[in-house]
């Protein structure tokens, strides 16, 4: 039983997909009780920022905003890791991921894959 609990509170990958010629993902949803804690970029990555829409209900997504009223915006290069603060992302189980920002999207050149990683709160 043990065992068990400790596997349960291990990280997990979630992959996000933008599509060639797109600059944000399909809808992916966490595991449950996982917050958001960190993202890997792919090698081939189209420079740009990362920003998120998040929702609570896989229905209705928003832009990420912080509570100084700007949008989320995290530095992204490829081929790397990116440690991300989980207490920012406690409300959104679903989540798609964006190259750039809301108000100046970037598309990528092809299809890009991004590892979500979570862990239970």
């Amino acid at each position: 039983m043990f065992v068990q609990a400790i596997a349960y509170n291990q990280p997990r990958t979630t992959i996000a997909t933008i599509g060639a010629g797109a600059s944000l993902s399909e809808a992916v949803t966490l595991p449950p009780g996982h917050v958001l804690c960190g993202i890997q970029m792919p090698a081939d990555w189209t420079a740009a920022a990362i920003t998120l829409q998040g929702s609570a209900d896989n229905a209705t997504f928003q832009d990420v905003y912080v509570a100084a009223g700007t949008e989320h915006s995290i530095t992204a290069a490829a081929a790397t890791t990116i440690a991300l603060d989980p207490t920012l992302y406690r409300s959104f189980p679903y989540l798609k991921i964006r190259s750039g920002t809301g108000a100046s999207a970037v598309n990528q050149a092809a299809a890009r894959s991004i590892a979500l990683i979570s862990r239970p709160l």
